[in-house]
């Protein structure tokens, strides 16, 4: 595990009691595109690793995609934050504003946008935003975060779909009166959080989804870190008589169209054994 340490050189005890949880046996205090330099192609004191997880800024974000073009695997590209609110005029647009807000301190290249078929919705989450704003310990970074932030009004929700599908948002919370049936249109996204009480804080610490997930539109090609991430799949193959009977003139074939003389015949000198 590489983390970074406080001011003082420390690592936070909830991180360490974390990684004992975890029979994390190797903890080094490097953060940012050290770490994975060092994961990536070992140092005297950190080993190089075979694969490495983990979200982090732009910077850290790009580190991972250099060093995945030939030294080492990674996750997935998770950059910046960013979430996505989809609402109607069913929404609470102090939940909204709220949830926005929560998204935008996180960095001051974090985006939070609102998709809304509703202007009233739209013109109250505005209003709770620049309320909510001024009562954050962190105002000064939400505020720039802000600026990378959109509210879109669109005229229904197919548009609004399409629209979400297309950003693929890394979080999603949907808060519109029949979310059941908007989330089954959803087809890229990370994460989905369900109704106006699933905040996506609950994702970060409690739910028990795993919130490192693909940002900046990776996810329509990239599912968000799970237990399967940590898993290596190996395939088993054993071919009796009857098996090379059945399907090896179908090898052949394909075999003699794809110009492949040896692969065709590895499978005829078998045939000519059973």
């Amino acid at each position: 595990l590489c983390t970074p340490p406080d001011k003082e050189g420390k690592v936070h005890p909830a991180i360490l009691y974390a990684a004992k949880l975890a029979g994390v046996n190797k903890i080094f205090k490097a953060g940012g595109v050290q770490a994975i330099a060092a994961m990536a192609y070992g140092t005297e004191s950190v080993p190089k690793v075979y694969k490495i997880f983990g979200p982090g800024n732009q910077y850290v974000t790009a580190a991972k995609q250099q060093v995945s073009l030939r030294d080492v695997a990674i996750d997935m590209p998770a950059g910046p934050s960013e979430v996505e609110v989809l609402a109607d005029e069913t929404a609470n647009p102090v939940f909204v504003a709220a949830d926005l807000l929560s998204q935008a301190e996180h960095g001051v290249d974090s985006q939070a946008m609102l998709i809304t078929t509703s202007e009233k919705l739209m013109k109250e989450v505005e209003y709770e935003v620049q309320r909510q704003l001024a009562l954050l310990p962190r105002w000064e970074t939400a505020e720039k975060s802000l600026a990378n932030s959109k509210l879109i009004l669109v005229k229904d929700m197919d548009e609004a779909i399409d629209l979400t599908n297309e950003y693929a948002p890394e979080h999603l919370i949907i808060e519109t009166k029949d979310y059941m049936e908007q989330a089954e249109r959803i087809v890229s996204a990370g994460s989905v959080f369900l109704g106006s009480l699933t905040p996506e804080s609950a994702g970060d610490y409690a739910s028990g989804t795993n919130h490192t997930l693909p940002t900046n539109g990776y996810a329509k090609a990239y599912s968000g870190v799970s237990l399967d991430s940590f898993i290596r799949k190996i395939t088993f193959q054993e071919i009796n008589g009857e098996g090379i009977q059945n399907i090896g003139p179908a090898i052949e074939v394909m075999a003699a169209n794809e110009q492949l003389g040896a692969h065709k015949n590895a499978v005829t000198v078998r045939l000519k054994t059973v």
